[in-house]
């Protein structure tokens, strides 16, 4: 009878480690699932930052290129940042800053005339400078990256990343 009790106990003992290594396993597969999902969110927001930077390459070669000319905005309202810009989903002209959005691979870009200086950031030489606000858009899945720079006919004066 004495041999009888410690299989018992034996039994016993083997299926408490059996429920501690189930315990283990079950939380080491959820702790690579939380890891993955993080990873592919990040992935998400690198690419879209990415788009976002290729679009607003795009449009500064445009302003840099040859006989480019835009109309300055109609008013100090229209040179505000688009707000647009957080909820773009399509090219052409829409929202209430009267940007003409053009589509790009991943993403897409409207370019403002907000005016002209004399002194763009970096010094000037008295000479007359248009200045253009590009913003630019990376869509990668639900992530989303808005850049902006501010741009003379020669070269970037500013560049920030919108929230």
């Amino acid at each position: 009878m004495n041999m009888n009790a410690q299989r018992g106990a034996v039994l016993i003992v083997s299926l408490v480690f059996l429920l501690l290594l189930t315990l283990l396993a079950t939380s080491s597969m959820q702790n690579a699932t939380l890891q993955e999902k993080v990873a592919g969110t990040l992935n998400r927001r690198v690419a879209s930052f990415q788009s976002a930077e290729t679009a607003l390459r795009m449009a500064e070669a445009k302003i840099v290129s040859p006989g480019f000319s835009q109309s300055p905005c109609s008013s100090p309202a229209k040179c505000l940042p688009p707000p647009e810009a957080l909820t773009l989903s399509s090219s052409g002209t829409g929202g209430d800053s009267g940007v003409s959005w053009v589509a790009t691979r991943g993403g897409f870009y409207g370019i403002q005339h907000v005016g002209k200086t004399d002194q763009p950031a970096g010094g000037g030489d008295g000479q007359l400078w248009s200045l253009y606000r590009v913003t630019a858009i990376g869509i990668e899945g639900d992530s989303r990256t808005v850049l902006e720079s501010i741009h003379t006919q020669e070269r970037r004066v500013m560049w920030r990343q919108r929230q």
